[in-house]
């Protein structure tokens, strides 16, 4: 237990006061290959990202091969039978572990699991089997709560507040009363998460007591940024200069 404790601190140390990079793609996007993604993961590391948020085993285990910063492992797996899809089940967290994750991050809203599996129970296996430390990603100040205190998850993300139906009248900026909230109430690390779009999110999150800054469709969303100026020139630009 003393390494497994050991092992939260460094990685504690590694990450405060950083910027997170999460470098993920669409499915169906040309960028949505392991290779391209470790690149995105490289360009991170080497221009200051503290730590890197991975999805899928395939682009762990090319990211591993990549970069020696710290690796949040998900895995996004849509079930027919719940709402939650961020690494939804103990054999998601067993495989993205292989792959070489330092963190496994899951759902750790209050939303039913696929298979009835209980949050809790998957926690304490990630915990004590795969020896890693959870990021718990919540929507709600009662699920950090939860999370932080009962769960005895490492870290607690603001990164599903605005994608849960009590939560999605909030989708169209940052929380930062939610992460101020959790900074305030909880012992261990808040990572802000979720609608970063600029450096002065950033600077707000961690004056709201942010421990660490993930930041993801700003910096690596290609996809989207190049939709949002094609929707612009579309709607906008004279019929003669197109």
């Amino acid at each position: 237990m003393n390494d497994f404790k050991s092992n939260i601190e460094t990685l504690k140390s590694q990450i405060g006061g950083g910027l997170i990079v999460s470098c993920q793609a669409p499915g169906d996007s040309p960028l949505a290959k392991p290779e391209i993604i470790a690149a995105f993961a490289e360009t991170a590391a080497l221009n200051g990202a503290a730590a890197v948020r991975i999805d899928s085993p395939a682009h762990v285990s090319a990211v591993r091969k990549a970069v020696t910063i710290p690796i949040i492992g998900i895995y996004k797996i849509v079930l027919p039978s719940s709402e939650v899809y961020i690494t939804p089940l103990y054999q998601s967290a067993v495989e993205i572990s292989k792959s070489g994750a330092d963190i496994i991050a899951l759902d750790a809203t209050t939303r039913p699991r696929p298979h009835g599996e209980k949050l809790s129970d998957l926690c304490e296996k990630i915990k004590t089997n795969l020896r890693l430390p959870v990021m718990a990603d919540v929507s709600t100040f009662e699920e950090g709560i939860y999370a932080a205190e009962e769960l005895g998850c490492a870290f607690v993300g603001t990164t599903l507040s605005g994608y849960t139906k009590q939560t999605e009248h909030l989708l169209n900026k940052p929380d930062f009363e939610l992460i101020k909230n959790l900074a305030q109430r909880i012992s261990v690390p808040v990572i802000a998460e979720g609608r970063m779009s600029s450096p002065e999110d950033v600077r707000h999150a961690f004056e709201c007591g942010a421990f660490a800054v993930v930041v993801g469709n700003a910096i690596t969303g290609i996809d989207n940024q190049v939709k949002r100026f094609a929707d612009v020139c579309r709607l906008t630009a004279p019929v003669a200069s197109r």
